[in-house]
Parts: C-alpha cells; sequence; structure tokens
C-alpha cells in the first residue's frame, strides 16, 4: 500500500497542511499544529514551509 501525502482541508485549520501531515506519520494533529506554531515563532521559517507546503502538496478530495 502506497502511503502519500495530501493536504487534507475537511479536517484542518486553514488550508489542511498539519492535517495532512500528521495523518501521513500517523500523529495528532494538534502535535503537528503546535510544532510547526514553535517553528514560526522562532524566525519565522515556519510560515514560509507551510506556505510551500500548501501550494505543493495536492489536495485530499473525499467522496
Amino acid at each position: 500500500m502506497d502511503k502519500k501525502l495530501y493536504r487534507d482541508p475537511q479536517n484542518g485549520m486553514i488550508a489542511g497542511v498539519c492535517a495532512g501531515v500528521a495523518e501521513y506519520f500517523g500523529w495528532d494533529p494538534t502535535w503537528v499544529r503546535l510544532g510547526w506554531a514553535l517553528f514560526t515563532l522562532l524566525g519565522g521559517s515556519g510560515l514560509i514551509l507551510y506556505l510551500i507546503a500548501a501550494i505543493i502538496m495536492p489536495r485530499l478530495d473525499r467522496m
């Protein structure tokens, strides 16, 4: 079974990047969001990475 990294806007707060990363690794989305916020507060690199991931990662379309 192939695992693929997708944005999950249904479970996400902004673009679904953190929810997609959490689902891919089997983690809790809250911890991923907290980690991303920490990176953002420690120099702003988290915001840039989030924007890049939101553009590059395909959206998960559930039916």
